[in-house]
């Protein structure tokens, strides 16, 4: 799965990386988490970073579900998320993922990314989810009657498509995230990946791993620290 991440790039090289404009008060994140309200690239406006809530919830739900991620081989039969895969899609952009692996009985952080520390972006589905109406009758156009407005509830969010691990999150974890090419990302965007192309695990050739601080279990926590290499006495000692 793909549980937590970060995305420590400037405004600028953000913007520059993704051709895509950057709210003002963007800051570097080091422990993006779910629940949290994170910027995404999305279909319908790919030339903005847009915020939306890490956990998916179906649009016909009758109630909020964060779904934090959707397996690849199965995303486009799934009632939940088969129509964002046809027509909600969005780039997930980060500069590392975190996983946590079992060793002597511990689950230790460790964080994946590009030898280079370069961005990269994940494939992900969007929708958005309003509350259902109960009460609301037929020309009356207040919230269920009273002075509530519907809107005030609206969550936009979106859930990260995981995949087979490559060789080198193997070591971790039976999944990892999609990874999308560089080149691919525009099609991932316009609809014209299917599903087999996200089946393949993107190449271990140039990503490591390293252990964390454990620090990076709390949400709480996001700070430089967090993606930090720790003592392998501290963390583990699986290598990068």
């Amino acid at each position: 799965m793909c549980g937590r991440y970060s995305l420590t790039l400037s405004a600028g090289a953000l913007a520059e990386r993704f051709d895509a404009a950057v709210p003002d008060d963007w800051e570097p994140r080091y422990n993006c988490a779910p629940g949290q309200t994170l910027p995404v690239v999305a279909d319908d406006a790919p030339d903005e970073f847009r915020r939306m809530t890490w956990g998916y919830t179906p649009p016909e739900a009758d109630e909020t579900r964060d779904l934090i991620n959707a397996r690849s081989e199965t995303v486009d039969e799934k009632r939940a998320f088969a129509a964002s895969f046809e027509s909600r899609r969005c780039l997930v952009p980060a500069d590392g993922f975190y996983e946590w692996s079992d060793r002597d009985g511990r689950k230790r952080p460790y964080r994946v990314a590009f030898e280079d520390e370069r961005a990269f972006a994940m494939a992900g589905i969007h929708a958005t989810w309003e509350p259902p109406t109960p009460g609301r009758q037929a020309g009356l156009g207040e919230w269920g009657g009273g002075d509530g407005d519907p809107s005030d509830e609206r969550v936009e969010a979106f859930a990260v498509l995981t995949t087979e691990p490559n060789e080198r999150v193997a070591d971790l974890h039976h999944r990892m995230a999609v990874v999308l090419p560089r080149e691919r990302e525009d099609d991932w965007l316009a609809g014209d990946l299917g599903k087999a192309a996200l089946l393949d695990p993107y190449p271990s050739d140039d990503m490591r791993y390293y252990p964390v601080s454990s620090r990076v279990n709390s949400p709480a926590n996001d700070d430089p620290s967090l993606i930090e290499r720790v003592d392998a006495d501290r963390a583990g000692d699986l290598g990068a």
